[in-house]
């Protein structure tokens, strides 16, 4: 199995979680984070539009899943197909394995506990 965390841009969230759908991809977790990196920082605007500074941080999504090993392409390929916009800060994608997933409902172990609903 392999974990696969997409960090991308809060716009892309929706049409990427449709794309993982299409593609098969059973289930995912979504979280909103903020970070840093090379590319420019945003201009933030305070409360009453009087001032901007420049924000440390950007806000981005996570997008996470725990798909069978088979799969890892496909799910790269929907990933880059939908949200790559060719543009530095696009985001990352990270691939990692996963040794052992565990369905606390059914007490299913392995590629049974993801593809168990």
């Amino acid at each position: 199995m392999k974990r696969v965390e997409a960090v991308i841009s809060n716009e892309k969230v929706l049409e990427l979680n449709e794309a993982l759908k299409k593609a098969g991809v059973g289930g995912c977790t979504i979280f909103e984070s903020r970070g840093r990196g090379k590319g420019a920082k945003p201009v933030v605007e305070s409360g009453r539009g009087t001032s901007r500074y420049v924000s440390e941080f950007s806000v981005r999504a996570n997008v996470l899943t725990v798909i069978e090993d088979s799969q890892v392409e496909k799910v790269v390929n929907t990933i880059l197909a939908t949200v790559s916009t060719g543009s530095a800060g696009d985001g990352k994608i990270f691939i990692s394995s996963v040794n052992d997933a565990v369905d606390i409902g059914t007490k299913k172990h392995g590629e049974a506990a993801i593809s168990s609903g």
